[in-house]
């Protein structure tokens, strides 16, 4: 990729979510470079996801950070949406640490709340691996038994107490979106286990692991799922919630990377 900074060769890859773009600001930037100039990208079309690749360095790691996502309810095939990622891996990254927006299934994660995945239910009706396999035919049937890494899991939460925050562990409830979920799919993705619920987080986790990269994410609740929180949902909502609580996430993420 031309993008790469001669010498310069990402140990960590980030993928920042909706309104959580702030850690960027924190990156030793050595190049930022907009989707649209980058071959194979999309430009991001959701509010709150800038849409810049920024390599640089952050927290003593070089890292490679996807300022934005693009989504399949956006009308991109799941291949174009993991796109990004195997990009990531062909820069040379190790390992990948996603962030997202969800909403919360459980009544005791209330917006606000931090969240490490420690497992997810993919109901978006498609695997982010069918199709041409990039880094080689077998590598679709990779095995989830940890798709999010156990280590990784432990430097969270190990960061978030010396942080004093709390982390919560969850397992992510994906749908394809764009709508919310209803009432009766918020209950019906908490009867199955999930905790939270989004609309990202997994096509980009299979496919790192798929790519062989060690995956965390951890997510910011900035609502209730399926209208438990008694208001109309808006995705400003999201953005606003995300802005206001998102500065302790990207403290985690800081210290998180450090202890890689």
């Amino acid at each position: 990729m031309k993008t790469l900074p001669s010498g310069f060769r990402p140990e960590v890859g980030l993928v920042l979510g909706s309104g959580l773009g702030g850690l960027a600001e924190r990156i030793r930037t050595v190049r930022s470079v907009p989707y649209a100039r980058i071959p194979g990208f999309r430009a991001t079309g959701v509010s709150g996801h800038s849409g810049r690749l920024v390599l640089g360095h952050f927290a003593g790691k070089r890292v490679a950070a996807l300022c934005g996502r693009i989504h399949y309810y956006e009308g991109h095939s799941m291949e174009r949406v993991i796109f990004p990622v195997r990009a990531l891996a062909k820069l040379g990254v190790s390992s990948l640490i996603l962030t997202a927006a969800v909403g919360s299934l459980r009544p005791d994660l209330r917006p606000g709340s931090l969240v490490a995945v420690r497992d997810h239910i993919n109901f978006m009706g498609r695997n982010p691996l069918r199709g041409p396999r990039p880094f080689g035919p077998d590598r679709g049937f990779v095995d989830l038994g940890e798709c999010y890494s156990k280590r990784i899991l432990g430097i969270l939460s190990r960061s978030a107490r010396s942080l004093g925050m709390t982390l919560r562990s969850g397992v992510y409830a994906a749908s394809s979106g764009p709508s919310y979920e209803t009432p009766a799919e918020a209950a019906a993705f908490r009867l199955l286990g999930g905790d939270v619920a989004g609309m990202s987080v997994v096509p980009e986790a299979v496919a790192a692991r798929a790519a062989g990269l060690e995956v965390a994410a951890v997510c910011l609740v900035t609502n209730f799922a399926g209208g438990a929180g008694g208001r109309r949902l808006r995705h400003e909502d999201v953005t606003r919630m995300a802005d206001l609580h998102g500065g302790k996430l990207v403290s985690l993420l800081e210290k998180t990377v450090r202890g890689l």
